[in-house]
């Protein structure tokens, strides 16, 4: 059964799903942009099977109204895994999504022993390679314009179903299994002026995220990569990047069929790569 709670946290009060026994290991799954914890609503009573699931809204977002004092992922690491203990998590494995995947990174770098398992999915990391030649694809256009001080707001509050709508439909394998119910919970989400900001902060804070990930470290807790194979491009680059910055462990997996909205588009091998990979790390 899925129960939905309000976690406070450090002055925050976190919107959050769970399912599941809190004796078992937990599994914080973090949504990205521009999506809401409903991206994994499909999945949470399944993987309670074997874990404590939580699925919250990212500070600012949805049904979590507070703000965050920074967009840096490395804070956002620190205020989510708060939340999850605080929900009584423990042995804690975080899996992210697009922004979401950039937060547990940032979990296993800079408070990696809060936690056994970061699963960074569909993502590159700000500051780690292929960072310089994503941001130079013209398909990833919106990085820059996102981090615009005001003018996103001005020009895409009000109209961000639509907007959101054509990011759905370019990153997702098949845009059908995407189902409108769900992308209208994508867009109320966003639908206050303070939660449409906190978005478009997210990648503001890239730049300084960028700073923070390129200084040494030594990643002791374990990375499991994964992406949806159906953007065609090689996950080898993403991992050999990790290896790169101080990963000392780190797996990958693709899952076919599936575009970036793996929980929508292939929640089955979703689920599955959660149970087989997740606790041989």
């Amino acid at each position: 059964m899925v129960k939905t709670t309000l976690i406070d946290v450090g002055g925050l009060s976190l919107a959050a799903n769970m399912s599941g026994d809190s004796r078992k290991p937990a599994l914080l799954l973090l949504h990205g942009w521009p999506h809401s914890r409903a991206l994994f609503d499909d999945v949470l009573e399944p993987l309670s099977s074997d874990f404590f699931v939580l699925a919250p809204d990212l500070p600012g977002i949805g049904e979590s109204h507070d703000l965050a004092p920074s967009a840096e992922k490395t804070v956002l690491a620190n205020i989510v895994l708060s939340a999850a203990q605080r929900a009584g998590a423990r042995d804690m494995i975080v899996a992210g999504l697009d922004v979401g995947g950039m937060i547990a990174f940032a979990a296993a770098r800079d408070h990696g022993r809060r936690i056994r398992l970061a699963v960074i999915m569909n993502t590159v990391i700000p500051g780690i390679d292929p960072w310089a030649q994503i941001l130079s694809d013209p398909r990833i256009w919106h990085f820059a314009f996102h981090a615009i001080p005001d003018l996103p707001e001005l020009l895409v509050g009000g109209h961000q179903g639509a907007y959101f709508d054509f990011f759905h439909n370019a990153l997702a394998g098949d845009p059908a299994r995407i189902p409108q119910a769900l992308r209208a919970r994508f867009a109320q989400a966003y639908a206050r002026p303070e939660a449409l900001k906190t978005g478009f902060d997210w990648y503001r804070a890239m730049a300084r995220d960028a700073e923070h990930n390129a200084r040494p470290a030594h990643l002791t807790t374990p990375l499991l990569y994964v992406r949806g194979d159906a953007d065609k491009r090689p996950i080898a680059p993403y991992v050999e990047g990790l290896r790169r910055a101080g990963a000392l462990k780190i797996d990958s997996h693709v899952i076919s069929g599936s575009g970036e909205l793996l929980p929508i588009e292939a929640s089955g091998a979703f689920i599955d790569m959660l149970r087989q990979r997740a606790p041989q790390m």
